[in-house]
């Protein structure tokens, strides 16, 4: 493992904490849907002296001197994410996924107006207009969610009932925990029929759709996509906003600066272009349909064993698993239990949840990360029975300790890109 003997020397404890967490990863296995591992090329750009320079502004419009260099690499990763998404301009500056959405929003529209998303409940997002955040207060949310829980199909008649109805500015696209794929001609025609934007947040499956093995919204009519640099795009994290053409990109990058945002984080921006650079490449088309051939592997393999699947199965790099129905087991004990084993996943929701967020029914399992690890097919059916056999000796305390050693072991033939 890397030293970092600056580190170190100056701060032993966020030195020995660091070491921690790369031994975490190294004998663990990451099965967080939005989670993933960079190259040791990105790695190591975040972590070099773009970070001393601000650069208020976009490329060849500064407030500050001395951009020749940050000029030349955010141009670059402009340059890239409009080629490996087809689109007329890009702004790469948000530093999360929500700022990028809420940059979108006020670049789009005005207070008091309405959006038409994804209901959480069905696997939408915080960022869609959820009550407990602040963007409530100044748009409207409405909602849309599932016709049948049991395939995944989208209420496209109800969406369209509902957009007559409360005719909204922006009809969204786009989830954290939705294991199927959506029919982007469909919400196009909702949208022109209301007058409304198209907007895809495809933060979730950038990188299936940058690897060519899931559909581009822009190749539908889409006006805005949003999303994140990391997670399936395997890039560092961050935000970015594409759009269809030059009109609507102006009002993007005035909406993230100086609307919105301050100065963009550099070192970032020239990661973001590294990993753009790296999902141009052959490769990266072979490992986003690795990552969706090991989802679709894994959610076939834990449902002939009794899992209880919502949709019952998946399209993409995620499943979401009803552990009551499964086992009669409570999300955040099944996501407890497995910690306990080095297998890391999130609790979540299922839909028409009768128990609490911070307890819910549910947990989700997602494969970009041990896909970059060099799992395949086979990797899916050992996992699976790692999971299986913990959740069925949950109170053996002994057994549970055995099955940690054994995931171990398992990892070391899998190396944690930029670690080992």
């Amino acid at each position: 493992m890397p030293t970092y003997s600056a580190l170190a020397a100056a701060d032993p404890a966020i030195h020995a904490a660091l070491q921690g967490e790369m031994l975490r990863q190294q004998e663990g296995v990451e099965l967080i849907a939005s989670e993933n591992y960079v190259s040791p090329a990105v790695l190591e750009t975040m972590g070099t002296v773009f970070n001393n320079k601000y650069s208020e502004g976009y490329p060849g419009k500064r407030y500050y001197g001395g951009q020749e260099f940050t000029d030349v690499v955010e141009s670059l990763a402009i340059e890239r994410a409009k080629q490996l998404f087809r689109c007329g301009h890009a702004n790469v500056q948000p530093h999360a996924g929500c700022p990028a959405n809420v940059a979108m929003y006020f670049a789009l529209l005005e207070p008091g107006d309405c959006v038409l998303g994804m209901d959480l409940s069905h696997g939408g997002h915080l960022s869609h207009g959820h009550p407990v955040t602040y963007l409530t207060k100044i748009f409207r949310f409405v909602r849309y969610g599932m016709k049948d829980i049991e395939t995944g199909e989208l209420d496209y008649d109800a969406m369209l009932e509902t957009a007559k109805k409360e005719k909204p500015k922006i009809v969204l696209a786009g989830y954290s925990a939705y294991p199927r794929e959506v029919d982007y001609a469909k919400i196009k025609t909702i949208a022109e029929e209301v007058g409304a934007y198209a907007v895809m947040d495809m933060a979730h499956i950038a990188g299936l759709i940058a690897g060519g093995v899931h559909k581009n919204p822009f190749d539908y009519g889409f006006d805005v996509v949003t999303t994140t640099t990391h997670k399936t795009l395997r890039g560092p994290r961050g935000g970015m906003i594409l759009s269809k053409d030059a009109e609507i990109g102006k009002k993007i990058d005035k909406s993230v600066f100086p609307g919105f945002q301050g100065g963009p984080i550099m070192q970032m921006i020239a990661a973001k272009a590294v990993a753009f650079g790296e999902a141009q490449k052959p490769e990266f088309k072979e490992y986003a349909a690795q990552i969706v051939k090991n989802s679709k592997h894994l959610a076939q393999y834990l449902m002939d064993r009794g899992a209880k699947l919502v949709t019952n199965g998946t399209d993409n790099h995620l499943m979401l698993v009803d552990c009551i129905r499964s086992w009669n087991v409570p999300g955040g004990e099944v996501e407890t239990v497995l910690d306990s084993i080095g297998i890391t996943l999130n609790k979540n929701s299922v839909p028409n949840d009768q128990r609490k967020p911070m307890d819910p029914s549910g947990v989700r399992i997602g494969t970009p990360a041990i896909t970059t690890r060099g799992m395949k097919e086979k990797d899916m059916e050992i996992l699976a029975d790692f999971m299986l056999t913990a959740i069925e000796r949950r109170g053996d305390s002994a057994a549970l300790r055995t099955l940690h050693e054994e995931v171990k072991v398992f990892c070391k033939k899998f190396p944690v890109p930029g670690i080992a």
